[in-house]
């Protein structure tokens, strides 16, 4: 398969669009809006020239050449909505990156059921509605999956594939390699509200402005805390990997603190309590959320360590040696 088919050209479409056509995958990138023949045009001339000024930006920075932008473009065809049909007739992927309004989606997946193989693996994009809520809006829901990109599109490595009961495997699969294929890192996750990183996110952002609205720090003093600290460290190691090297007694007790402070958001999971109570608390019992009976885990510990050196001194973070004797880097 070469080309993908992405059905609304808006800020997400064209991030996708980007993402595959610098991977060098043909990208139909269709404006599903009626429009008069005039602003359909206007309309799809000013979103090419958004995608060539993203492109171009790239080229400024060194990341592309002057050839590879040309080469990118050209794989780019935008349409409006009836001349897309024909190509939608073979079509094998195709996403849906309309408003978040369920009106629309169902509007779209009713137009588009007709038009497209009965093979052909369709994709939302939504960040808002379940997966198992659209499958029933268009035919054959088996071929149905949400594939949730995280902006901006064509440089983050993420994308999250949920499905629903009634997604057949051979779509989830079909999905994961093309993502793959593009050099994306998808997971898959089941049907829930939130997904996983805007599940965590939300959380996260709400206890940061809580903090500014407590006095705690300021939000300059925040962010950087999240950006050298909590950010930094989560590059390297997911969240369920440091409960396991620190141990799980140890989230379970400053859980129970902080729950006391700050509320009952701050109560541990069940799971966690679970653990300790059956002595899974990680990497010194050699059994936490990931299994560690028969890992070299001194092997382990130091890939990780590399991989945390070589991201502090790609921040121009990294401890220097006799540093508090020489003069400070400006």
């Amino acid at each position: 398969m070469n080309e993908v088919h992405i059905l609304g050209a808006g800020r997400m479409g064209q991030g996708m669009a980007l993402a595959f056509i610098q991977a060098g995958l043909r990208v139909s990138l269709v404006d599903v809006r009626p429009r008069e023949p005039a602003a359909a045009a206007d309309y799809l001339g000013r979103v090419r020239q958004a995608v060539a000024d993203e492109l171009h930006a790239k080229q400024v920075l060194g990341r592309l050449d002057q050839a590879q932008v040309t080469t990118a473009l050209s794989r780019l065809e935008l349409l409006d909505r009836t001349a897309c049909e024909p190509g939608l007739a073979g079509a094998r992927v195709i996403f849906e990156a309309v408003p978040e309004v369920l009106e629309a989606k169902r509007e779209l997946f009713a137009w588009l059921g007709p038009r497209i193989p009965v093979e052909a693996v369709v994709a939302s994009t939504t960040s808002t509605f379940l997966v198992s809520e659209l499958a029933e809006l268009i035919e054959s829901p088996e071929r149905f999956v949400n594939a949730h990109w995280l902006n901006p599109a064509d440089l983050m490595p993420l994308v999250e594939v949920s499905r629903s009961e009634r997604t057949d495997e051979r779509a989830v699969r079909s999905m994961l390699e093309l993502l793959e294929r593009i050099g994306k890192v998808p997971v898959v996750c089941s049907a829930s509200p939130g997904y996983i990183v805007p599940r965590i996110q939300a959380q996260a952002m709400n206890e940061a402005a809580r903090m500014v609205e407590e006095g705690v720090a300021s939000a300059e003093d925040i962010d950087k805390a999240i950006r050298v600290g909590f950010g930094l460290r989560f590059a390297v190691l997911g969240l369920l990997e440091f409960i396991d090297w620190g141990g799980g007694d140890i989230l379970y007790y400053a859980s129970r603190y902080l729950s006391e402070h700050l509320g009952e958001r701050f109560a541990c999971a069940d799971i966690v309590a679970r653990n300790m109570a059956e002595g899974r608390n990680g990497l010194r019992e050699g059994e936490g959320f990931y299994g560690y009976l028969g890992v070299d885990t001194q092997a382990y510990k130091a890939q990780r360590m590399r991989e945390f050196l070589a991201l502090l001194d790609a921040t121009g973070l990294a401890p220097r040696f006799d540093q508090a004797l020489q003069p400070p880097v400006r």
